[in-house]
């Protein structure tokens, strides 16, 4: 029986996620974080709406929707791309295009601090979120993730995260105004914030939280 999971589907929400082959890290230094989301924007950000995002020592969250098949074909520059076709657009296709990511940011490294062979423990993680209210929850937990697992007293000190971003007016590639209208307003959205995140709600999208 095989273990691959299932590919990315059309239209719905997800936390993905990984991390470090036997929980070592995948971040060494600022360059790292940065390039990661340098990777992120080439390869996979015109596929979805990304709401927020957590890069860690060593492991990293997304919460994200995957565009509509229309959306993804009518987005500049797609079908621009030598092999790509509307046919050839599939659930697997824009899952292969977030291995990407991946791929392209593990051969950097290795290349980088000489070092060889995986990087990151598995294929990345992917958790479809079923519920309206369980965005919210997650933006939350992502975004509280770095003061979770004790990397900062205080999330808000962790600069490799969405929340300052999505809390202020600044240029963003983030859906800000939707993540915004989900708690009321941007008040509303960095109180919410203040509270530890109760993950009972939301179990069945972190069990694989990497303690």
């Amino acid at each position: 029986m095989s273990n691959k999971p299932p590919p990315l589907q059309f239209g719905c929400y997800y936390h993905l996620y990984n991390r470090g082959i036997n929980r070592e890290n995948i971040f060494f230094e600022e360059r790292n974080y940065n390039h990661f989301l340098k990777l992120y924007g080439h390869h996979f950000a015109s596929l979805v709406d990304t709401y927020a995002y957590c890069l860690l020592k060593n492991h990293f969250h997304f919460s994200a929707r995957v565009k509509s098949k229309e959306e993804i074909i009518q987005t500049p520059g797609v079908l621009d791309t030598p092999g790509v076709s509307e046919d050839s657009i599939t659930p697997e296709w824009v899952s292969h295009k977030f291995g990407n990511v991946l791929n392209a940011y593990a051969k950097a490294i290795n290349k980088a601090y000489d070092r060889t062979g995986s990087l990151f423990q598995q294929r990345f993680g992917r958790v479809q979120v079923t519920s309206n209210s369980h965005l919210l929850y997650l933006v939350r937990y992502i975004h509280r993730n770095p003061q979770k697992h004790g990397f900062v007293k205080d999330f808000r000190d962790w600069p490799y995260s969405s929340f300052h971003a999505l809390a202020s007016n600044g240029v963003t590639r983030l859906d800000r105004n939707e993540v915004l209208s989900w708690f009321g307003d941007k008040e509303d959205f960095q109180r919410a914030h203040m509270n530890e995140t109760e993950t009972q709600p939301i179990a069945y999208l972190i069990a694989d939280d990497f303690d």
